[in-house]
């Protein structure tokens, strides 16, 4: 025998999945929720929200777009993840965890709502010890460069302008403003790329060495062409920057040949692998002298082959690490 309340449910179920839609006015439910022709009033729809909101269903109404919603992070959709999207997943929590700081807790903030939107499975396995470890660098920014970072990051996503006091590696202090475009995270540090206003172009501001910044009102239109990635693309940390970039070969031992093609450390490169299985890596990049520490961390296997300058900054680099350890 049909249960008298039968109907009710079954209008409520339907409210609940156009609410989870979140595209529809209150005129738009009355139609999704109609049975046949039979539109529910006005009053009649009023009830069955509050009958919603009574049970604990966190919808609410966006005046912005017009249309009924559930509360940022919740649904009634549980995601099914794949193994690869799990172990994705499993992968990102493990990144969080590493770079530990705002940065890191951003990570987990969205890790955890997409868990919250999947079946008791997926978080069941999330519980466990992860199966992935990374070896990154993590981010230590005090209270006073954790409170900068967010300031800085929301002036970016606001498009205004932040003033602020500069110290650079010398220890020289200056008064800046700027347009923040986005930022590079790069060996435990952040950095801001931002278009400074006195030397019209784009600069980079390590967040730890930026003080006493204030968000202005002055709003700003980032180029449509800026991409982040591609700025930081010829540089191995991602900082420095430069419009004329270098070619610069080197050739990698045999024992070394496959960790050096899987380095991939800047987005322009040519690989030639000899017969002998040692391997020649033609990088692109916008300082010779940042690719030539980074070849001297690879000990005797690696050797700049091209162009003389490198080969020379190399050199003195060489000569001066020697002259360091030859004191007694």
């Amino acid at each position: 025998m049909e249960r008298p309340n039968e109907p009710k449910i079954v209008l409520l179920v339907r409210l609940l999945n156009a609410i989870d839609e979140g595209r529809f006015s209150f005129e738009d439910l009355k139609d999704r929720i109609a049975e046949g022709e039979r539109r529910p009033s006005t009053r009649s729809l009023r009830r069955y929200l509050a009958v919603l909101a009574e049970a604990g269903f966190p919808w609410y109404f966006d005046r912005t777009s017009n249309t009924y919603r559930f509360s940022d992070g919740y649904s009634l959709k549980r995601l099914e993840l794949s193994s690869s999207e799990l172990f994705g997943l499993v992968a990102l929590r493990s990144i969080g965890a590493t770079l530990g700081g705002t940065i890191g807790a951003y990570v987990d903030e969205v890790t955890a709502k997409v868990v919250g939107s999947t079946g008791s499975g997926v978080k069941e396995r999330l519980q466990t010890p992860s199966s992935v470890a990374f070896r990154l660098s993590e981010i230590r920014l005090d209270q006073e460069g954790e409170r900068i970072f967010g300031l800085v990051s929301s002036a970016e996503r606001s498009s205004r302008s932040v003033r602020f006091t500069y110290q650079d590696k010398e220890g020289v202090r200056s008064k800046r403003l700027a347009d923040p475009y986005g930022f590079i995270v790069n060996s435990g540090r952040v950095y801001c790329v931002a278009y400074d206003h006195d030397r019209h172009d784009k600069r980079v501001f390590a967040i730890d060495s930026m003080s006493e910044l204030t968000v202005t009102a002055m709003t700003f239109v980032k180029p449509a062409t800026f991409n982040v990635e591609e700025f930081a693309a010829s540089s191995i940390s991602g900082v420095l920057h430069s419009d004329a970039t270098t070619e610069v070969r080197v050739r990698f031992a045999p024992r070394v040949a496959k960790a050096a093609i899987a380095a991939r450390v800047v987005a322009g490169r040519a690989i030639a692998q000899d017969g002998d299985g040692s391997v020649d890596i033609t990088y692109d990049v916008a300082d010779v002298e940042e690719l030539a520490r980074w070849v001297l961390s690879w000990g005797a296997q690696a050797e700049i082959v091209a162009p003389p300058q490198a080969r020379e900054r190399i050199e003195r680099l060489s000569a001066e690490i020697a002259e360091i350890y030859a004191q007694k």
